[in-house]
């Protein structure tokens, strides 16, 4: 065997209320003001949600207008007083509190970043990786993917059936690659174990929650190649009993979800939250870009896997670097060193070039939220601008450049 594991939480962990009702707030800002600034953090325990952080931006927020975004944001999430679990086990809106403690953005700052020549600095410092494997249709690693169907799967049915489950739930998929050579070459063998987590209201034995979510995994699509019932290892609510959920239990903040958000560990990450952030910080765009790169790499048939680093330094609009890195997996006689010299001299990967190549200060229903996109993961949705294989073509050429 050669074991490795993902986990996924759904929208409603703790952690993950703290990023959507923050990301919800970058989409009341944008939405209204495509050149606001935000860089909020979102702190949930108990029956209080705590907002903070730095904001400029011509949209004036109430303290009213932040709590009503909090309160909104739970209820969408499945927190919303009308479940079978007392208010005592999982939180209610009419509960909850809204403190918040907002300031301006640095002039400092603002000065690097809105720039006279009309170009738009990076917001922070920092580094970012953007990763892709052709081990799933979506380009996205094994276990993450999975874990994310059986999430879902189970997420929507707790979102419908509020009589019966929670919707703070947790998944993790162990996929057996049966050798570290499969691993590398992307060659996933079997899904070795599942573990679900599934708040479920007193009245159900914990036979019942079993058999119930049991039957979720089996209708969440995973692929009959590598998931045999008889053979998988499962463990679903293990400690016998999960009534008790939410933030009144589990305390939640931005930022705390970043292997979940992204590719469940099989890929370096910066370091830096997305949710919360607008687009001039590169945690998040900088992430963006990379995974597009990435993505489009592995889908053009270059490398079997590709991890993309992008850096930055505060102010100043081009990257530091950029680097690929397919792991010895590449393909068609296009090796790293080419890829990344293309990538450099091929996109700039400002803020600016980023934010208009996938439309990031105009967040709306009809493009995305970036409310949904902390509930989903910031990263594998083909639904999201920067998940479109527009680039596909343009790699595609490297193999006929003589070299």
């Amino acid at each position: 065997m050669y074991l490795f594991t993902s986990e996924v939480v759904s929208p409603g962990h703790p952690d993950k209320c703290a990023d959507i009702i923050a990301d919800s707030i970058v989409d009341a800002i944008l939405s209204k003001d495509p050149n606001g600034r935000v860089a909020s953090e979102v702190f949930v325990a108990g029956k209080h949600i705590v907002i903070g952080g730095e904001i400029g931006s011509r949209v004036n927020l109430s303290h009213a207008d932040y709590r009503r975004i909090a309160i909104d944001a739970l209820k969408k999430i499945g927190y919303n007083g009308k479940n079978g679990f007392t208010k005592a086990q999982c939180l209610h809106p009419d509960d909850v509190s809204v403190d918040v403690f907002v300031n301006q953005q640095s002039a400092d700052i603002n000065q690097g970043v809105d720039q006279t020549s009309g170009e738009t600095g990076a917001g922070d410092q920092g580094i970012m990786f953007g990763f892709a494997s052709n081990e799933c249709e979506n380009y996205m690693p094994s276990a993450i993917f999975y874990a994310r169907q059986i999430c879902n799967k189970v997420y929507e049915f707790a979102l419908k059936n509020p009589d019966k489950l929670g919707v703070d739930i947790k998944t993790q998929v162990t996929v057996d690659y049966g050798t570290k050579s499969n691993f590398e070459e992307c060659r996933p063998q079997s899904i070795h174990t599942i573990v679900v987590s599934a708040p479920s209201v007193e009245s159900l034995h914990i036979d019942e929650v079993r058999a119930l979510i049991s039957k979720l995994i089996d209708e969440a699509g995973l692929p009959s190649n590598l998931f045999d019932k008889s053979r998988t290892i499962f463990h679903i609510n293990p400690t016998g009993r999960y009534v008790n959920h939410s933030a009144l239990h589990d305390s939640g903040l931005t930022g705390r979800k970043l292997i979940v958000d992204s590719f469940g560990g099989y890929a370096p990450i910066g370091g830096g939250a997305q949710s919360s952030k607008d687009y001039t910080k590169v945690d998040r765009s900088g992430l963006y870009a990379a995974r597009w790169i990435a993505k489009n790499i592995v889908a053009a048939g270059l490398a079997k896997k590709c991890t993309v680093q992008i850096s930055y330094a505060i102010g100043v609009a081009k990257p530091v670097s950029v680097s690929v890195d397919c792991m010895g997996t590449n393909l068609r006689g296009v090796s790293d060193d080419v890829l990344s010299e293309f990538v450099l001299e091929n996109f700039a990967l400002t803020p600016k070039w980023i934010k208009e190549k996938f439309a990031l200060d105009r967040p709306s229903t009809a493009t995305f939220l970036y409310a949904d996109v902390a509930a989903k993961g910031q990263v594998g949705d083909p639904t999201y601008p920067w998940e479109r294989l527009d680039g596909v073509e343009m790699f595609g050429r490297l193999c006929e450049i003589d070299r």
